[in-house]
């Protein structure tokens, strides 16, 4: 089993390399025309992402998340949403390696085996990076207005992060 996986991608280069030089393809120009379509898309995502990453960066060093953990702990408590959770839903829509930290937190402190831990991991999995994704693909070909499609997907990660939290209360009960 284990050689089927290390041989996997060497097979794939060879059998794309293969098809190429039957069709005839110019498989060296192919590889640089497409790196340099990669740089213009490169270019045209890079404010964007740019501008994900300070904000991400500002919301953690000012507290924010800290604060708004705080202001939202009483409402979560009533409805059995655990408020640990809450920077990582927070975090999630806006950066995967930001979440990723937020994660590796709550597993230090809770355990991934605990029920904090095992929502956490079920949110990961349930969830995506919406603005990330959305700053990625419409950047990449000149879409600026998102307000339909943010929505939507904000939408699809909430329910996303409410369902991972009644899922695993359901499979634990």
């Amino acid at each position: 089993m284990a050689i089927i996986g290390i041989l996997c991608v060497p097979a794939m280069i060879v059998g794309i390399l293969a098809y190429a030089l039957y069709r005839k393809v110019k498989v060296y120009d192919a590889f640089m025309e497409g790196a340099r379509e990669g740089m213009v898309t490169l270019f045209k995502i890079f404010p964007a992402l740019l501008g994900l990453i300070v904000s991400v960066g500002m919301l953690r060093a000012s507290g924010a998340f800290e604060w708004i953990v705080r202001l939202l702990n009483p409402f979560t408590s009533m409805l059995g949403f655990p408020s640990e959770l809450i920077p990582l839903m927070l975090m999630r829509p806006i950066s995967g390696s930001g979440a990723m930290a937020v994660i590796t937190d709550i597993f230090q402190n809770y355990s991934p085996d605990s029920f904090v831990g095992k929502c956490a991991s079920v949110m990961m999995g349930s969830t995506e990076t919406t603005f990330y994704t959305i700053a990625i693909y419409y950047g990449s070909i000149g879409i600026t207005k998102i307000r339909h499609t943010a929505k939507a997907a904000l939408v699809a990660d909430f329910v996303g992060m409410i369902g991972a939290v009644v899922a695993v209360h359901l499979i634990l009960q």
